[in-house]
């Protein structure tokens, strides 16, 4: 039987293993679904993936505090496990005296964190553009998609040191007036391994 529990505001993490598995983007993701008790089939239905997958994080997030059972539910002749996340949003200390290893592995999951943020960003803006604006009128945009070769940590630093240097001599040029928004747009850049090509098989 179920049993939905008054679930935290926020929780600040009490452990390094903790944030390493909220900032994995598969599992942040679950976090956000499990505001109610659901099971790892629910879930998985919801998100477009395989119970055994879903039910892989969950139990990784239920060893470390996360989320927690929350009841049982028939199914035919199955019976489900239901979890809940333990809070609605997570609050990362500044430190936690984590080994060398432990702070890498969270730079590293923290910029994936951030790249998937922007993607969402995106598609909600371009989301909400789409209703906004007149079917007969087209939104003022671009996009542009390139691939560069970066094979080891130096070509990766000077490439992101000349970028942001290129972007921001740009921008500077069309920096929107801090007391005006109104024609404000919105600039983002992102960089990341391509898979299918090999990106992620780099020195350093």
């Amino acid at each position: 039987m179920a049993r939905s529990e008054e679930i935290l505001p926020a929780y600040r993490l009490e452990t390094a293993e903790q944030a390493l598995a909220l900032l994995n983007p598969n599992r942040a993701d679950l976090l956000r679904l499990l505001d109610v008790p659901a099971s790892a089939t629910e879930v998985a239905r919801r998100i477009g993936d395989t119970p055994q997958k879903v039910n892989y994080h969950l139990k990784s997030l239920e060893k470390v505090g996360l989320v927690r059972r929350s009841g049982t539910r028939q199914v035919k002749n199955l019976v489900e496990v239901l979890y809940q996340a333990v809070a609605r949003t997570y609050v990362i200390p500044d430190a936690f005296g984590w080994p060398e290893e432990l702070r890498t592995r969270m730079k590293s999951q923290g910029a994936l964190r951030h790249l998937l943020s922007a993607a969402d960003q995106i598609r909600n803006d371009a989301a909400r553009l789409m209703d906004a604006a007149d079917e007969a009128a087209e939104v003022p945009s671009a996009a542009m998609d390139f691939e560069v070769d970066l094979p080891d940590e130096a070509a990766r630093q000077a490439f992101i040191r000349d970028y942001t240097e290129a972007v921001r001599q740009v921008a500077g040029r069309f920096r929107a007036p801090q007391q005006s928004k109104e024609h404000a747009f919105r600039v983002m850049a992102v960089i990341y391994p391509k898979l299918d090509a090999g990106g992620m098989n780099h020195e350093g």
